[in-house]
């Protein structure tokens, strides 16, 4: 077995459902597997580890808790053994649509809100704002994405050195996307509420020719020679 944090977190999830989590068991039965090179944990490694950890289980128990826990470490290694491309989307949809639900099938035209909002006088005091508003103050003229961009872009690093928000500024990729943004709009080529506004993404998210930290300080370099499907859409729109 492969000797890595991410294996024994598993190893030791199974106890965590048993209750053994905070006994001395799950440890030194993975001491045992490591030692021993094992792909599997054996009935003398269960044994010794509840001896050395003084637990008592019956045979019966122990046999139970073997073959969960074997049961468990097949999983994980049929599980990583899958091979899953970036572009394949996790499984989020949904429906709440039951067996014999009548719906209304008929399309309907999108229509967005559009709440009446006037500029204020300091831009910043729209920090907060929702986008349906900072979408009517670029939609009405009242504002610029160039002026958007640049109050949030001044925001970003006003406060990151207290609140260490952001791992990566952007600053000439916002700026020459909100230009492209106005110069689009003032031609009356307005896409939509989100054309315009200015926004980020998470450190998870892959955007070709930077990096991506996923949090962590063993991946801070990490470069990414792609970019992330949400990334393609938001530049599209």
């Amino acid at each position: 077995m492969k000797t890595t944090d991410e294996h024994r977190r598993r190893f030791l999830a199974y106890f965590s459902g048993s209750g053994l989590a905070a006994t001395l068991l799950p440890g030194v039965l993975w001491s045992q597997v490591q030692q021993a090179g094992a792909e599997t944990v054996t009935p003398e490694m269960l044994k010794d580890a509840l001896a050395i950890s003084g637990l008592s289980f019956s045979d019966e128990d122990q046999k139970a808790m073997l073959q969960g826990v074997n049961q468990n470490l097949t999983r994980y290694e049929e599980v990583r053994k899958l091979h899953i491309p970036n572009d394949v989307s996790p499984p989020f949809y949904f429906s709440a649509i039951t067996p014999g639900m009548k719906v209304n099938r008929t399309r309907e035209p999108l229509r967005f809100s559009t709440p009446a909002v006037k500029r204020p006088a300091n831009l910043e005091d729209a920090a907060f704002w929702p986008v349906t508003q900072l979408a009517q103050l670029i939609k009405t003229k009242q504002a610029t994405s160039v002026e958007l961009t640049e109050m949030y872009l001044g925001r970003l690093h006003k406060y990151n050195g207290k609140l260490n928000c952001v791992v990566t500024f952007l600053d000439d990729v916002a700026m020459a996307q909100a230009k492209q943004a106005d110069a689009e709009i003032a031609t009356g080529k307005y896409k939509g509420p989100l054309h315009g506004i200015p926004w980020g993404a998470k450190y998870i998210i892959a955007v070709k020719g930077y990096k991506t930290t996923w949090g962590s300080n063993a991946y801070k370099d990490q470069l990414i020679d792609m970019d992330a499907s949400v990334i393609e859409m938001q530049v599209v729109l």
